[in-house]
């Protein structure tokens, strides 16, 4: 019964990596199902069932290698709220961007910053925000496309490389968490919870102007 368990939960795993958007976690996901069937497998005795996934594990570790040390180039390009691939770009990805912020709706204003994220010249997140005074920049949208979310793109967004901040006239950014998971998301990236309800949080610019 329970050699039956542990291939049961191999094949969950397999199930689940398949449905997995992002390329890191397939690979992670999918590298701990080729070891639970090796271990079903050495457990049944059922030999070549264990080579096929010693060397499936080998794929997906090599591949997640491969992940962690690529060299990736970043890069920023800021487009006009008029722009028509921005108004496209967002209109696509409508409803998997309303999985984090339920009442996103695609309105652009005139002063209002938007800035594609390029991962290997791949447009593979947006930011887009508006100035809201007291020296404040409100981010309306901080969406990153599903096959990349590894928080790199993020992590370079939040840093003095991007540059994204530097000629913006607000000392804090501001957004409100649409769901828990978003909430997760700000303050993994250093935003932190502003006093009152709302679940509205802040994040400081200026550390990063300092910082350059």
């Amino acid at each position: 019964m329970v050699y039956e368990l542990i291939g049961y939960a191999a094949s969950a795993l397999v199930v689940v990596s398949l449905a997995m958007t992002s390329i890191l976690k397939l690979r992670v996901i999918g590298l701990a199902a080729s070891i639970t069937f090796l271990a079903y497998s050495l457990l049944i005795e059922a030999y070549p069932i264990a080579v096929t996934n010693v060397i499936v594990a080998v794929i997906h570790g090599w591949s997640l290698f491969r992940l962690r040390r690529k060299d990736e180039i970043f890069s920023v390009l800021e487009v006009a709220p008029s722009s028509k691939y921005l108004e496209y770009f967002c209109r696509f990805h409508e409803d998997e961007i309303q999985k984090f912020i339920p009442d996103w709706q695609y309105r652009p204003e005139e002063d209002q910053l938007s800035v594609f994220v390029l991962r290997d010249l791949v447009p593979a997140g947006l930011l887009i925000g508006v100035p809201s005074g007291d020296r404040q920049l409100e981010i309306r949208l901080d969406f990153v496309i599903p096959q990349y979310r590894d928080f790199r793109i993020g992590r370079f967004v939040y840093s003095k490389a991007s540059g994204i901040f530097d000629e913006v006239a607000a000392d804090r950014a501001v957004a409100v968490a649409g769901t828990p998971e978003h909430a997760r998301y700000l303050e993994r990236m250093g935003y932190r919870p502003c006093p009152g309800p709302g679940g509205r949080f802040a994040f400081d610019l200026t550390e990063l102007r300092d910082a350059r």
